[in-house]
């Protein structure tokens, strides 16, 4: 599968590492534990900024070392290092060992088959620097060519290419090659004094040139423009209680702050979440299903294997309203006695890993989004989101709606701003009275951060109906 590429010169040739011997050091680290592994990265990233009519900055990174990792029970020993050497190898292996043998149940199949999710292709490699600059110039001069109220352009564009190989006990090796790329657009306009602003990306496990044609820049483009005018001419929103219409794909960042996090096997194992022994209760509105999908070919959260070696799953998560599972790294699977999922993940070698989520999403329903509107006499109809705050304990959040719009006896009328849903996950899943047939998926521009790591993830939902939220505003 990565027959193009030599990894054992990205890792061990230039250090002259054998690799038996290091095959030898692992085996003798994890002997006596309940797992671990050890986890090599490569990285190569760049991220380049375009404002105020110049080019701001260009970074351009290179990270490369190993972490090796061993567990017992809940206790975790780790060690990382920026040089590969059988001699650190080594040394970061004495530190981790653990004198305790346990025994090993429920142990990853690493020879099981997995699929290829993306293309090996390096995205920094495939277009040069100045093409890059010049691109970014031509978005630049497009949108403030469009609207003369255009106070500021600022247009960012990344690219990553990491390379893992993990190595387990037993001389099983595993090997990944993920490219990741990002676009993003945000546009201030300003009109009589008046200052809003719109924002719209793409992004995923691909190459550059399939998100940075003329036609696909553009419509991004397009999207933050309309969004900030959309802002310019919308109305102050009204607070209280209220139906809400939550819309297709990235209000689904909702679902993954409020619903996801709770759903992680970690806060589940020490029950400090508010789905903590809820396995085969009701949890949400009948029809609502809920799914973590790491084997989406080229998005952004997809990975062909997790960072503990275990292929990526389509894992449900909640069906038809009863809570079926969490998300599941190693360690917390077998502490619980299940199996893992393919949710071990981690931000570089530098860091532990943790359950995470990949692509979390709800299935869709039978409603269209129009039967969906059309049943609301008065309400609020959120588009797109922007920031927000979530407590895992409790499930509690606040979210920012940056476009939202009323709905009044069952049409979409007036924009509206200042839009904010107070509420806790819990609560709102079952409140859910309307599933649309529209499931879409958000562009590819989701970070989720947990503990102080940030991985690339992806969120999506159909139209949903939620017969109560209370919506902060500026009027009441």
């Amino acid at each position: 599968m990565l027959e193009n590429i030599n990894l054992d010169q990205i890792f061990f040739a230039q250090n002259n590492v054998n690799i038996n011997n290091v095959y030898k050091i692992v085996n003798s680290a994890l002997s006596n534990s309940d797992g671990g592994e050890l986890f090599l990265e490569f990285c190569q990233s760049e991220s380049l900024l375009f404002d105020d009519n110049i080019l701001k900055h260009v970074d351009l990174n290179t990270r490369r070392g190993f972490g090796l990792r061993s567990f017992c029970g809940d206790s975790t020993s780790f060690v990382c290092s920026s040089e590969i050497s059988e001699k650190e190898i080594s040394n970061a292996a004495s530190i981790v060992k653990h004198s305790t043998d346990l025994s090993k149940t429920n142990s990853i199949n690493l020879n099981e088959e997995r699929k290829n999710l993306y293309s090996k292709v390096n995205p920094i490699n495939e277009i040069d620097l100045n093409s890059k600059i010049k691109l970014l110039s031509e978005v630049n001069e497009y949108i403030r060519s469009k609207n003369s109220s255009v106070k500021q352009v600022k247009i960012t564009l990344s690219g990553e290419w990491q390379v893992v190989q993990i190595i387990k006990e037993g001389e099983h090796r595993l090997s990944d090659i993920r490219p990741l790329v990002r676009f993003n657009v945000l546009v201030i306009l300003e009109k009589n004094g008046q200052i809003e602003r719109g924002s719209a990306g793409h992004g995923g496990r691909d190459s550059y040139s399939e998100f940075v044609s003329e036609k696909k820049w553009k419509d991004v483009a397009n999207q933050a423009l309309k969004q900030a005018s959309i802002n310019l001419e919308a109305i102050p929103t009204p607070a209280g209680e209220m139906t809400v219409v939550l819309g297709s794909g990235w209000p689904g960042v909702l679902l993954h702050e409020a619903v996801g996090h709770g759903l992680e096997g970690d806060f589940n194992r020490k029950e400090v979440s508010a789905f903590s022994n809820s396995l085969g209760k009701q949890v949400a509105a009948s029809g609502i299903t809920v799914v973590d999908d790491g084997t989406l070919p080229n998005l952004r959260g997809s990975i062909s294997i997790d960072d503990e070696g275990t292929p990526s799953g389509y894992n449900v998560l909640i069906e038809d309203g009863i809570l079926k599972g969490y998300m599941q790294d190693h360690m917390n699977a077998k502490l619980m006695g299940v199996n893992p999922t393919g949710n071990g993940r981690r931000e570089s070698y530098k860091e532990v890993i943790m359950p995470r989520m990949t692509n979390t999403y709800m299935l869709p329903g039978k409603n269209t989004p129009e039967e969906i509107i059309s049943s609301v006499k008065k309400g609020l109809y959120a588009v797109n989101f922007g920031g927000g705050q979530v407590d895992i304990t409790s499930g509690k959040f606040v979210f920012s709606s940056s476009e939202a719009y009323l709905i009044e006896n069952g049409k979409i009328t007036q924009p509206v701003k200042g839009a904010t849903l107070i509420g806790d996950g819990p609560t709102v899943l079952k409140k859910v009275s309307m599933i649309g047939n529209d499931l879409k998926l958000d562009p590819g521009v989701g970070t989720c951060s947990k503990d102080g790591q940030s991985i690339p993830v992806g969120v999506g939902q159909p139209t949903l109906k939620v017969d109560s939220i209370t919506v902060g505003g500026t009027e009441v």
